[in-house]
This record gives structure tokens, sequence and C-alpha cells, in this order.
């Protein structure tokens, strides 16, 4: 479907009385129709938009969700720099989505969700023992790490939260236990080539990779090493309790951040009342128990941002 027939199509949904007052999504004569809703989100939510939310969506709203996910600083440039036209858009850390609102693209965002963050690691592993040992309490996941050959993989923490969360941890870490050279030891700089890798999931699973870190809710079936909640970037305070964590890559300087989801209707969006209908479901009962039952948990009293 070429874009003016795309939008053709949406105006006669929206004539057709498909969005109701309120924003709720009914049937018509259409029967089955659904009216599109480009949700632009971090890559880590890619699942859910594809899979449990995109159903329940479509059931309950009428609405089609249609992903567009990846690191969520690159997803905040895209629409910024008008590359992505998207209805709502949904980043992990508050910092993406303060990238859109300061560029006049969003005015606020509510919080639907957390994670905290872990570390995986390959059963196929040649330090599986020791790493299943610091699973389970039995050895100090940070001197494991530190293993002669072992194999780290991450992303590009330029780009990604979600890669530059292991750095922040790890500096929580080097303070928590005394260990002023961690970061170093581990992971080495923070745009290191040797552990900025694609496929780091995929190669986890081979083998071809002992562990890196990840977001608790898409561990998969791999096994992993929980953190304490000093490290593993849950506490919505983080950053005031250590304002000395920074990183800085280039030009700009990053601060750890705690690991919430926040959902906010983008200016211009095409299909508004359809968004608006969209975020105040992923408040309500049926969102939050599909996220409680694939791992994510409640924001708790995590406010609301503006710009």
């Amino acid at each position: 479907m070429d874009i003016k027939e795309s939008l053709t199509r949406r105006k006669l949904l929206m004539q057709a009385g498909l969005l109701a007052a309120g924003g709720i999504v009914t049937q018509t004569g259409l029967g089955q129709e659904l009216a599109g809703l480009d949700v632009a989100s971090a890559g880590s939510m890619r699942a859910m938009l594809e899979g449990p939310l995109k159903a329940a969506a479509a059931r309950t709203l009428h609405l089609d969700l249609r992903a567009h996910s990846e690191g969520a600083d690159a997803v905040a440039q895209a629409i910024v720099n008008g590359n992505l036209h998207a209805d709502v858009f949904i980043p992990v850390t508050a910092g993406p989505m303060l990238t859109v609102m300061h560029a006049g693209k969003a005015e606020s965002a509510q919080p639907i969700a957390r994670t905290e963050l872990v570390l995986v690691y390959s059963p196929k592993s040649r330090f599986a023992p020791q790493l299943e040992a610091a699973a389970s309490g039995k050895a100090n996941w940070w001197e494991v790490l530190q293993e002669p050959g072992l194999r780290i993989g991450r992303g590009n923490p330029a780009a990604d939260p979600g890669a530059r969360a292991i750095l922040f941890a790890m500096m929580l870490a080097a303070g928590k236990y005394g260990q002023p050279n961690l970061v170093e030891k581990v992971l080495g700089p923070a745009l290191n080539p040797a552990q900025i890798v694609p496929g780091v999931q995929a190669a986890l699973q081979s083998g071809k990779l002992d562990v890196s870190s990840s977001y608790k809710i898409g561990v998969g079936s791999l096994p992993y090493i929980a953190l304490p909640k000093e490290i593993n970037l849950s506490s919505q305070r983080v950053r005031e309790e250590h304002p000395e964590v920074r990183l800085t890559i280039g030009e700009k300087t990053f601060y750890p951040e705690p690991l919430v989801f926040y959902a906010g209707l983008v200016r211009g969006a095409a299909n508004p009342v359809g968004a608006a209908a969209f975020l105040k479901w992923l408040r309500g009962a049926e969102a939050q128990e599909l996220f409680r039952q694939h791992q994510f948990e409640a924001v708790g009293d995590v406010a609301e941002i503006r710009a």
C-alpha cells in the first residue's frame, strides 16, 4: 500500500466513525477494519509491540500497531530530523524522550513500565561453571568477568541507552566493591571495538560470546546473573545518589538513568485520537497485566516528564 492510499484509507476510517469520542476505536459497518497507529520505540519494546500489545490493542482498541524499533537514541534523532513519522514514541530511560521534547516534537510522557539490568551468559561458554557460581552467589561476578580469555559483547553506547547501561553498572560496582579500575579491567574504553559487536544475542546462543548485559525482560532462555539494586539501574534516584558517575563520548556527556519506559504523543501525529486512546490504555489494567506477564515491573511512583 503506497502513502497516498494509506492516508486515504485512514481518512475514510475516521469519517466512518471508527475513532469515537474519547479516542476509543469502535467497529462500524466496515467490520474488522483497524485504524493504523505508528509506534516508534526502543528495540527492547519491539517484542511487546509486535506480539502481546499488538494483539490486545487490535482486540480492545481496534488499532493496528506498526512498530518501528531500534536503539532509543537513534529513534529519537530520526523523529527530530523528520526521517521517522510516528504517532507515539516509547523509549527506555528519559533521555531519548527529552531529546524529542526539547526539539518541540512532544510535550509530555508517562511512565508505563520498568526493568533492571542483568548479566546474561552463554550455557556453551567454557566459563559457564564460574558464571553459574556467580549467579548462585557462590562467586563474585565482577571477579569472574576478569577471567583471562572471557569474551564480553555489548552494543554502541553512543547510540543506545542499553549499551550505556553496562558501563554505568560497572562504574557503580567499582564504587560498591572498592575496585577503582573495574571498568577498565572488564570493559576497556567506552568505544571498545573488541566488545562492540553486532548480533550479541545470537553470539551468546552459539557460544561465540561468553557474557553480555541485558534488560531482564530480554534474557529469553539464556541464564543470567542478577545484580544488586544499587547497581542494576532500577533505583529511581540513581543519578542523584551518584553524581560522580558520568560517561563522556565525543562532545556528549551521559548520566545513569533508571530503566523506565515512557510513552508520549508525537506532535503532528497522523492518528492523534488513536494515539491518545493507546496511551491511556497502556496505563490501564489490561496493558499493565500484559507487562507483568512478560517480566516488566510496575512503575511505582515514577513521575510524568514534561518538556
